[in-house]
């Protein structure tokens, strides 16, 4: 499935708050708890689990 406009757009918020690109992909669910967990334990996985949910939905 290629890449929209709105997908560049949370792949930004992502990078900057991670919770937020994926609040903006798949709303309030358990892979927005999972998110918050792995921001809060390091930046980094936060940013890659965001990015792996954007890019799958």
């Amino acid at each position: 499935m290629p890449l929209t406009c709105s997908d560049f757009c949370k792949i930004l918020f992502a990078i900057l708050l991670p919770p937020l690109g994926v609040f903006f992909e798949r709303g309030c669910t358990c892979d927005l708890l999972i998110n918050v967990a792995l921001t809060c334990l390091g930046y980094i996985p936060g940013i890659i689990h965001a990015l792996y949910i954007i890019v799958k939905y």
